[in-house]
């Protein structure tokens, strides 16, 4: 891809990595986990969309020292930095050494259709252009039964607010003084689709089952006087927007069912949670 490819996947906004303790690992690796217990006996293979996205996440590592055959196909644009750039973003030791890397655009390089059990694209759909043309390639890799693990930055709140008003030099001199050594920040796209009712919206038309939605509220580093900064003037735009720009979270997660059934209907609860008929 181009500069707001697949590089940005591990990029953050001014909202830097989820802090220690988060429970984004907990929340992708237990459906990982079922669904290799599901289907004992047969290798499992992994999609994930970006060098630089923290497959830790998953806990791979985990069922492969249980003896799992986990296979993992990675695509990435490529460019400066890719050779021995390999490491989870939680820095947890999970890295997918050996795994098949594969140089090339989300949007065109040719996968296997129903060709992976799980599909991770992490932190990567607010850095790129065409989120719904890449959204269908991933959908249309992903067999039947499988999941599809997404984790964005919300547009629709403060933080992502702040990351794509602010003009580009902005931008640099807030990064490189808050996270001084560390590559960024990626470009702030942030198309419709890369928002929490967006990714909601899509997946309803396209029959996507939608099992579990978590958010959770990163904060640039607090030891930090510009982080202080950050954090209230994030907490004053949620308040002069009366809340349509939440500071409450910046990240949403989304574990996603591709139904066996290709009839099959999402339909929205009372409570917001969708179910399948």
């Amino acid at each position: 891809m181009d500069s707001g490819g697949v590089e940005g996947a591990a990029g953050a906004t001014l909202a830097a990595e989820p802090a220690p303790g988060t429970p984004v690992v907990d929340v992708f690796a237990r459906p990982v986990r079922d669904y290799v217990y599901q289907y004992l006996g047969r290798p499992v293979n992994v999609l994930q969309a970006g060098y630089l996205t923290p497959i830790a996440e998953l806990a791979l590592d985990k069922l492969r020292d249980t003896g799992f055959e986990i296979n993992v196909v990675t695509v990435e644009a490529g460019g400066p930095g890719l050779a021995g750039s390999r490491g989870p973003a939680d820095g947890s030791g999970d890295d997918g050494s050996g795994d098949d890397v594969r140089i090339g655009d989300l949007r065109t390089l040719p996968l296997p259709p129903r060709g992976f059990d799980i599909v991770h694209c992490s932190l990567l759909l607010d850095r790129i252009k065409h989120v719904a043309l890449v959204l269908d390639r991933l959908g249309a890799a992903l067999r039947p039964g499988g999941i599809l693990l997404l984790r964005i930055k919300d547009r629709d709140c403060a933080a992502g607010f702040i990351d794509r008003k602010l003009p580009g030099w902005a931008r640099r001199a807030l990064w490189t003084r808050l996270y001084p050594g560390q590559p960024g920040p990626y470009p702030a796209v942030y198309e419709p689709t890369a928002s929490a009712h967006g990714i909601a919206a899509y997946m309803q038309m396209r029959g996507m089952v939608i099992d579990r939605r978590r958010t959770t509220r990163t904060a640039p580093p607090a030891t930090h006087r510009l982080g202080h900064f950050v954090s209230v003037t994030r907490s004053a735009i949620a308040v002069v927007s009366r809340g349509r720009l939440t500071d409450a979270h910046d990240e949403v997660l989304f574990v996603i069912r591709k139904p066996e059934d290709r009839f099959a209907r999402v339909v929205l609860t009372d409570a917001g949670r969708p179910a399948r008929d």
